[in-house]
């Protein structure tokens, strides 16, 4: 009996061995072939399993970074400091190009705080992140990134130009653009959320509740149209990025990956770094999956 428990043990061992290999096998050959550089963290948020590949590298963040944002404000309100009924005004002056409606409206347009937030996270809405960081400033998003354990999320600015923060005055960080971050910080960013470990179960469920109205499912996701997500992505240049949950049948897997360095810029859903995205998710949920 003894002996039958040993070879049990060993066969369950192999199994898990050779489904690592593969993964890390079918993960590897799609990155070979993509024309870029490609950093990526993944978690099944129930059984603790990982894949990491150059998950604490700094990265561009683009669009991600508005995670870090959000949870500022609605930090913000919990303590008492803001309220989601605090108003913003649009001009003309504080329109910026790139994703959003905002900057197809009428000068003058107000809003609530919870509007312009709901507006970034579910359009990412450049102009509407801009008038939430009116009212939070890019330093305060930092610190709260840092109170919360999250040392490599930083935001640098606003979008476009304009309310500098004090990482983004380092000369080292002008490469980054808007914000950096590793793979490895921002799933746990989203593993911390949907434990309900930020502010307060309540708080945090609203924010996941919030990434799951996200519209545009280009990268995480993509094909898999009958799985829930809760989601942020990104597009700047010659980068992709992207954070999320897929809440399959199999676990709740997190993952965030940055596809980086294309050799060109290409605005169009079937940029090659969303498909690769894609893929990747789809090796991931099915590689970390409780099988």
């Amino acid at each position: 009996m003894k002996r039958l428990s040993k070879v049990v043990l060993v066969l369950l061992l192999l199994s898990i061995t050779t489904r690592a290999q593969s993964l890390d096998d079918q993960v590897k050959t799609l990155v070979t072939s993509f024309k870029g550089k490609v950093n990526l963290f993944a978690r099944n948020l129930d059984t603790g399993e990982t894949y990491a590949l150059n998950p604490d590298e700094r990265v561009r963040t683009a669009s991600t970074i508005k995670i870090a944002v959000m949870i500022e404000a609605f930090a913000r309100v919990a303590e008492g400091k803001a309220k989601w009924s605090d108003e913003v005004v649009l001009t003309k002056e504080k329109k910026v190009s790139g994703s959003g409606i905002l900057g197809e409206l009428s000068p003058g347009l107000k809003l609530t705080l919870r509007d312009a937030v709901n507006l970034m996270m579910i359009l990412s809405d450049n102009t509407a992140t801009n008038l939430v960081l009116d009212v939070l400033t890019t330093d305060a998003v930092n610190a709260r990134m840092e109170s919360l354990g999250f040392k490599q999320i930083k935001i640098m600015r606003k979008v476009g130009s304009g309310g500098e923060s004090t990482a983004g005055k380092d000369p080292e960080n002008k490469k980054f653009g808007l914000g950096f971050a590793t793979p490895r910080e921002m799933v746990l960013v989203m593993e911390k959320l949907e434990r309900g470990e930020i502010i307060n179960p309540a708080v945090s469920k609203e924010m996941i509740d919030l990434m799951k109205r996200e519209q545009g499912r280009n990268a995480i996701g993509r094909s898999l149209w009958n799985v829930p997500m809760a989601s942020k992505y990104g597009a700047l240049d010659r980068l992709r990025s992207a954070v999320g949950i897929l809440y399959t049948r199999q676990g709740r897997i997190a993952m965030a990956i940055s596809c980086d360095d294309m050799p060109e810029t290409m605005w169009s859903v079937d940029n090659p770094a969303y498909l690769l995205i894609s893929r990747l998710s789809e090796v991931l949920a099915g590689g970390l999956g409780k099988k």
